[in-house]
């Protein structure tokens, strides 16, 4: 079936093409019953408007560039989900590529979005200064970026995310009401989370006056799965041959929580009998796993929703610098792998 365009359409009415084009896109210059003519017409021959010819017209091409960490994640997925649904809403196209948790391939995805002339960025980045250069360009270029999920970060600009703090001081408190005192803090380097999160789980060893062993804090390389789980194993064994084996793992991201319990598991020790384990964890199925998985589950479709949002937002407003960081609450979900009860 051929595309129908503005001059077939300015053919069949008999109308010029200038007119129909303005009422299509709604021009106050032309009558609601013409309007109401070419729109009823072009909605019934399926036309559909080049969008390549409008963003060569107005300046903006009505698309948000994406980059995540990594897409092969629930937390991830279901933030991309959060981010589609506003730009349904909004009427905006959206381009997604992922950096592989390396700032060289970040600094590539913002070079590529940018020459395609994205009206806006979102990013959640690969560290706490991961190519900020590059992106205080991008928003002095009026494209403005809005920063989500790994908010400790020295853009201005707004940034949605969770109470980082609060959650991993839950995960803590948790851990320890079990009787678990002697607890592995597991992270990756400079996240971007990774500072608040540690604070929390001191905060919780503080309050029942557990002294902080700075051994029991590990950060991993998480661009690399393989070398991960080396590592989270490496860090097991390690604080199970010391004086103070620990009772309890803390996990500071999805990847790392479902990992570790395979490890475990591989490892021939029992959870949560030797040692418990709860993390930061989306998965969707947390009850499937062996034993179902404790975590804190974070609300990543709202956190994606609310970016799209407010980066929209400051499309529309350019000038607009009253930025905010939106820390949304987490949920505590207790499954058998961190309680004996």
């Amino acid at each position: 079936m051929a595309k129908t365009t503005l001059k077939d359409i300015s053919k069949a009415l008999n109308i010029s093409i200038s007119t129909v084009s303005k009422a299509l896109a709604d021009s106050y210059e032309i009558s609601e019953k013409t309007k109401k003519i070419v729109q009823e017409y072009a909605s019934k021959m399926n036309f559909s408007p080049n969008k390549v010819a409008q963003s060569l017209k107005i300046g903006k091409t009505n698309t948000i560039g994406v980059i995540v960490c990594a897409i092969n994640n629930t937390f991830m997925s279901e933030i991309l989900d959060g981010i589609q649904k506003a730009s349904i809403e909004t009427g905006y196209d959206i381009v997604i590529m992922q950096s592989r948790e390396d700032i060289m391939i970040e600094k590539a995805c913002i070079e590529v979005l940018n020459a395609r002339g994205i009206d806006g960025l979102l990013i959640s980045p690969v560290s706490e200064t991961s190519n900020i250069n590059l992106l205080q360009e991008l928003q002095e270029n009026e494209t403005p970026v809005v920063i989500f999920d790994r908010i400790v970060n020295q853009l201005k600009t707004d940034k949605v995310g969770i109470n980082n703090f609060e959650g991993a001081y839950k995960a803590t408190k948790h851990l320890i009401e079990q009787g678990r005192t002697n607890i592995l803090h597991i992270t990756g380097h400079q996240l971007g989370v990774s500072k608040d999160r540690l604070n929390g789980y001191k905060d919780a060893l503080r309050e029942f006056d557990i002294p902080l062993k700075p051994y029991y804090f590990i950060e991993c390389n998480i661009q690399d799965t393989e070398i991960l789980d080396q590592q989270i194993k490496t860090a097991i064994l390690k604080a199970l041959s010391s004086d103070n084996k620990p009772n309890a793992i803390f996990g500071a991201t999805d990847v790392i929580t479902t990992r570790t319990l395979g490890i475990l598991a591989n490892l021939g020790i029992k959870v949560p009998e030797e040692i418990a384990v709860i993390g930061f964890s989306n998965i969707s199925i947390p009850f499937a796993l062996n034993p179902a998985l404790s975590r804190i589950k974070q609300p990543a479709g709202e956190i994606g929703n609310i970016a799209m949002k407010k980066l929209i937002y400051l499309i529309k407003h350019p000038t607009y610098n009253d930025f905010e960081t939106v820390e949304l609450e987490t949920i505590l979900e207790i499954r058998k792998s961190s309680s004996l009860n």
